[in-house]
């Protein structure tokens, strides 16, 4: 590879983007998406090479080694192409456009993202990672530079065409109408959905299907919330069986950081091993949600550590003392992908005595010959990955020790081996702020401060929200992006939608009706922006935003829940809270269109099905007034329980429940617990509410 001169040679080196600073000293003549690169496109007649990727994605981090930093391929792509590099984290707008072509054109997607655009911005030609060299059954990139700048200047009018072409056959694919006879929905819409799941669920690890295996909160969520009220608990491929089951062997692998809490992306294998060693804030809020959830229904111990230990890792590692959350920690670390997270048989041996090296060995199942192997790096073989192989009851019964003796040695290993790792060069953290992620960590810190009873983690949500309130929501409006003190980027439907939702669960935690406000204030600019009047659902970008070649509407779930699934259940929530009947039709909308889309298959759609789930389920609420002091019994009862798909109301009695009219103001903590429109005597004794909860469940 050349030598590269480390003074900043292109306009990255004044974006804030962390990712695009990574390329500030490419010899790649770069521009960030803007006017000024597609104006130079259109007036020297160049395609544009378009690069999406993201600061803690490794195979993007290897193309930029192999590619963009060498001066050869540089000085091609900068001869024949206008060079467009995009932070998908940064602009998921532009992400989930160009991606949707790489899809259709190749049949996968990924990152980096490679695709070559007009000067109108309309794609003819698409892929992923390039090597330099053929290899991987891909041409070279070099290689394929040539072949496109040949066939611009050679046969550009057929390029041209087929963009075009492309281009029309996506945006009527893409538009996304009411059907003219809806699909009813019924529970039988959701059972049949169900089924898929199952018929997929691998009965040995946990998750559905082979590897590579990503977590999916969104599906297991929703298998959670159908389950809540199924009586076959006991069958192992029972929804709440399955979520139970998965979270259990998720944690058990190397997926999971045994030392300092929190989940990879994914991981390569079927039994949650290897993991891609990258931290996603987005991966860490949903699935300590769903932990969270599953203590709610178990009452076991082992779910609410591991959400504590995953909120805490957020907490130590992605947290800004303003109160708002990173995106991402990388998964390389002195340009090597997991070499700050892995161990050696011989590290164990020089750390530890040989009693205590024997128990750590068997505590996080590390073999002499090591279980982790990169042949880009094979320095690393003999590596291992820690992993939980023995639950603590057999593995204290193979060692001899008590469970108490070994939870003790336990504690001791995990903090000498966290000290140790300190001392390795961490893996760099992504530290521009994100509206639409965080949202999703103020849900999980609200539920987790609600059901723990933690008031710390409450205090985190309330400092969360304060900073988003000054910094991030200008003119009734959010922002997307926020890094070195500038917010920017016009706020996307999943920036509204998925705050509102945390909102919401940070009223429920605290009665403080602020929040509750504030949400309805979000969702009627959301209505306004993002609502296609016309055809119903949301649009993924506001009306008056960027004039893209297609303008989307997500329903299917990414590892984020999908724009529209999110809308649906802010609605139904808000049309309870307000008595707005006609947010709740949004709602339905939103079903209707993905059920018509999506009949037979999944296609990821998790979070559409979540809100009709909530639209079928007999409709419930919970209302508890008084004063705070005297609530506070009653709250932590109601926290115990897993209730999906009831609106509670916590607070005085301008909770703005439609029942608000038949409840009497008191000091006197009092609950109210109703099913369709019809309310039990008020319970203000702590048996008696349990007793009403229970008949609530059915239990």
């Amino acid at each position: 590879m050349d030598n590269i001169d480390r003074t900043p040679k292109n306009r990255l080196s004044r974006e804030t983007s962390p990712y695009l600073l990574q390329h500030q000293f490419n010899p790649v003549d770069w521009y960030p998406w803007g006017q000024e690169a597609f104006e130079k496109s259109q007036k020297i007649n160049k395609p544009i090479l378009l690069s999406v990727g993201y600061s803690s994605c490794h195979w993007c981090h290897v193309m930029a080694h192999e590619s963009f930093e060498n001066v050869q391929i540089a000085r091609l792509m900068n001869d024949h192409f206008i060079n467009i590099k995009v932070d998908r984290e940064e602009r998921p707008d532009v992400d989930s456009v160009y991606m949707t072509f790489t899809q259709a054109l190749t049949g996968q997607g990924g990152w980096p993202m490679t695709i070559f655009l007009t000067p109108e911005l309309k794609p003819f030609y698409a892929g992923t990672y390039y090597p330099p060299n053929d290899s991987h059954g891909r041409p070279g990139f070099p290689k394929l530079l040539n072949a496109i700048s040949t066939a611009w200047n050679n046969d550009q009018e057929n390029i041209l065409d087929s963009a075009n072409n492309i281009t029309s056959q996506m945006q009527k694919t893409v538009q996304k109408k009411l059907p003219t006879a809806s699909i009813p929905l019924t529970s039988t819409s959701l059972s049949d959905r169900f089924e898929i799941f199952r018929n997929s669920y691998d009965e040995t690890n946990g998750g559905f299907g082979n590897s590579p295996k990503f977590p999916s909160p969104t599906n297991l969520e929703f298998l959670l919330t159908y389950g809540s009220h199924k009586k076959n608990q006991d069958d192992p491929k029972s929804a709440t069986s399955m979520v139970l089951t998965t979270l259990k062997k998720m944690w058990s692998g190397g997926i999971y950081d045994h030392l300092a809490g929190g989940f990879s992306r994914y991981s390569v294998d079927e039994k949650w091993l290897i993991p891609h060693f990258e931290k996603m804030l987005y991966d860490n809020a949903q699935l300590a949600k769903l932990y969270t959830h599953a203590y709610q229904i178990t009452e076991d111990i082992f779910y609410k550590e591991i959400a504590t230990e995953t909120i805490e890792y957020v907490l130590a590692d992605l947290y800004d003392e303003n109160g708002a959350f990173f995106a991402s920690q990388d998964a390389d670390s002195e340009g090597v992908e997991g070499k700050f997270f892995v161990w050696t048989n011989e590290e164990l041996n020089e750390i530890f005595d040989v009693k205590e090296s024997q128990i750590a060995k068997a505590l996080y199942n590390i073999q002499k010959e090591g279980n982790f192997f990169d042949p880009h790096h094979p320095k690393l073989t003999g590596r291992s990955v820690l992993s939980r192989k023995y639950e603590l009851e057999t593995l204290a019964l193979k060692l001899e020790l008590t469970v108490k003796e070994l939870n003790t040695k336990l504690s001791k290993i995990k903090k000498t081996l966290l000290e140790k790792r300190k001392k390795r060069v961490a893996p760099k953290i992504d530290d521009k702020i994100l509206t639409s992620w965080n949202g999703l960590m103020l849900a999980a810190v609200a539920e987790a401060g609600r059901g723990f009873d933690n008031r710390f983690y409450i205090e985190v949500a309330e400092k969360n929200v304060t900073f988003f309130r000054e910094y991030m929501w200008k003119n009734n409006r959010f922002f997307h992006t926020y890094k070195d003190n500038k917010a920017s980027v016009d706020g996307l439907l999943e920036d509204y939608t998925f705050f509102t939702i945390g909102l919401i669960e940070l009223y429920k935690a605290t009665g403080n009706n602020k929040h509750l406000q504030w949400a309805k204030q979000i969702f009627e600019q959301t209505i306004n922006l993002f609502h296609d009047d016309e055809n119903g659902a949301f649009f993924d970008t506001p009306k008056d935003g960027e004039n893209f070649v297609l303008r989307q509407k997500s329903i299917t779930d990414s590892p984020t829940p999908s724009g529209n699934g999110s809308a649906a259940i802010v609605a139904i929530y808000l049309s309870r809270y307000f008595n707005k009947p006609e947010w709740e039709t949004l709602a339905e909308e939103v079903i209707n269109i993905t059920l018509n889309n999506t009949q037979h298959v999944n296609y990821g759609v998790s979070t559409v099905l979540q809100s009709a789930e909530f639209l079928l389920a007999p409709r419930k609420e919970i209302s508890i007034t008084g004063g705070k002091s005297s609530r506070n019994d009653f709250e932590r009862k109601l926290s115990k329980y897993f209730f999906p798909n009831v609106t509670i109301a916590v607070g005085d009695y301008n909770a703005y429940l439609p029942i608000e009219n038949t409840l009497e103001s008191t000091d006197i903590a009092t609950a109210y617990v109703c099913s369709d429109f019809i309310c039990q005597l008020p319970a203000t004794s702590i048996s008696e509410f349990t007793r009403q909860l229970d008949n609530l469940m059915g239990i």
